[in-house]
Formats: structure tokens, sequence, C-alpha cells
């Protein structure tokens, strides 16, 4: 009788340590699952160092060898102790490194060729003052290099046009072939061509008014220098009348150094446009104009 009742007992004692047993098994899949889900959870964005990390961590918690259970358990007697991971610093990612690689040689091609159209211009400038000054044509023919491209000035009274016409003088002639021939050799830019009178006013069957005889004065120049080979693509003619007068109309200097044609060769480099738009709006404009600074107060 006692007998039979250690056995019921020892038997009910077994029974009950089998039913504990599976906690082991389920604690050790809840804590790989957690673990598996943080992980998950930390990664916001797909890299490489990322990606690596990720793979080494589910390979060491799959394996036993960080969180109990599995052969840490068998290994170390159910130690919960797990060994500190260090944390792997943030890797630039090649995509940012090629970006800010690009954007460097960008800005460095810029500025080489900013540099070297400065250079172009100063040194067709230098052709055309020698010209000029050989033949007696320095107070007629005036170039400036300014933010928006170099300007070639040209005086027309006794040298391109007689008083209300818009033909080109004999005189004149060889001075828009040469400059043509310059401009023809130098093909990266395009030309501007812009005609200006002074406040006389003007009423003939040719030109009704002061626009049409700048605006005329403007394309024969134009067909000029087309006639010297100077692609016609890359022209263009307009007229500006009195408009942006570079000295007083009440004088007869004054109205003759208004009287004029101005060729304008614009930039085209980027980092020139830049730097020139930067200093168009630390300038305050004193009246709306047909072109950026291309009138007679930023030349002067």
């Amino acid at each position: 009788m006692a007998a039979s009742r250690r056995r019921r007992r020892g038997h009910a004692d077994e029974e009950h340590e089998n039913d504990e047993r599976w906690l082991l098994t389920y604690a050790d899949m809840i804590t790989l699952l957690m673990a598996l889900f943080m992980v998950l959870f930390s990664i916001s964005s797909v890299n490489i160092s990322k990606f690596v990390s990720l793979q080494h961590s589910l390979q060491d918690a799959f394996s036993g060898r960080i969180l109990p259970g599995g052969r840490a358990l068998e290994e170390s007697g159910g130690s919960t102790t797990s060994p500190q991971v260090a944390a792997t610093p943030p890797a630039s990612t090649p995509a940012a490194t090629n970006e800010g690689a690009g954007r460097k040689e960008a800005d460095a091609a810029a500025k080489a060729a900013a540099q070297k159209e400065e250079q172009d211009f100063k040194a067709l400038k230098e052709r055309v003052d020698h010209y000029a000054k050989e033949h007696g044509l320095d107070s007629k023919v005036t170039t400036l290099i300014t933010k928006d491209g170099l300007v070639i000035r040209l005086l027309t009274d006794k040298l391109l046009f007689a008083s209300g016409s818009a033909t080109v003088q004999p005189a004149g002639r060889g001075l828009l072939a040469r400059i043509g021939d310059m401009l023809r050799a130098e093909s990266q830019h395009a030309i501007r061509v812009r005609g200006y009178t002074d406040t006389v006013p003007i009423h003939t069957a040719a030109f009704p008014s002061n626009w049409e005889l700048s605006a005329g004065r403007a394309a024969s120049v134009v067909r000029a220098f087309a006639g010297a080979g100077v692609a016609a693509e890359r022209m263009e003619a307009a007229g500006r009348a009195a408009l942006d007068p570079l000295s007083t109309n009440t004088t007869a200097d004054g109205r003759a150094r208004n009287r004029r044609v101005e060729v304008l060769l614009p930039r085209v480099s980027a980092q020139a446009a830049a730097s020139a738009q930067a200093q168009s709006q630390s300038q305050t404009e004193a009246r709306p104009r047909f072109a950026p600074d291309f009138g007679p107060e930023s030349l002067k």
C-alpha cells in the first residue's frame, strides 16, 4: 500500500517535470523572435553597412552564441548574460561620396571655363584696341569687359553713318569688316548689336522716328558682319532710340557720344553667369532696361 503510494507520488512528480520543460523551448523561441523584430525595426533604410551588421547579428542569434538557450544553454548551464556587441559607426554610402565628388568636379570645370572665357575676352579686346589705335580710331572705338560680357562700342558720327542715315559709309566699312573677321574667328559667343540715337527727333519717309533709325543702323552693322563671314544664327539686331544715353543731350558733344552702336558678346560660362547675377542683385537699378546692365551706366 505504502509502496503503491510512493509509485503514484513519483509518477506525479515526473509528470509535473514534463509539463514544465516546454516553457524553456517556448521562452527561447519568444526571445529569438523578439530579437529578430527589434533588429528589423531598428533598420530604417538598407545600405551596405546595415545589411552586413544584420547578417552577422542573425547568424550569431540563430547559432546560439548570443541569446540564452540552444547550445549556449548546454555549454554555460543556462547563463542569461549576453556578450556586448560593439556598435558599428555609420559609413558614408558610395552614392553620397560620388555625388560630392561629382559636384566638386563640376565646380572645378565651371571655374576653369570662366577663366578661359575671361582670357578669350581679354585677347579679343586687345586685338580690337590695337586695330583702332593703329588706324587712329581709338576715340571712336571703345572696348569694355563687364559682368555681362565683352562690349565693343562704336561712335557713328563721321565714321559709320551720316546724319539721319543707316547706310554704312566707306570710312566705316573697313572697320566693320575687320571686327567681323575677329568675331568670326571667335565662334563661342552670340553677338547682340544695339543701335542708339540722341533725342533730336527725326521724321522722314525711311525713318519716321529714332526707333526705326536706331534699329536700321544696328541691322546695317549685322549685315556688314555677315558679309565678313560671321554666322547669321549668332547675331541679333535691335534699336534703343534715345534710351540709355551715355552723356547729356543738351550739348553737341554729348549728343555725338550718345549716337552709337554697341556690340555685346554675352558670357556663356555658368560660373560667370552666377557671379554676374550676384553682382546684379547688389546694385540698385535706376530704371528698367532691355538687357541687364547693357546700357551706359555700367559702361561709362
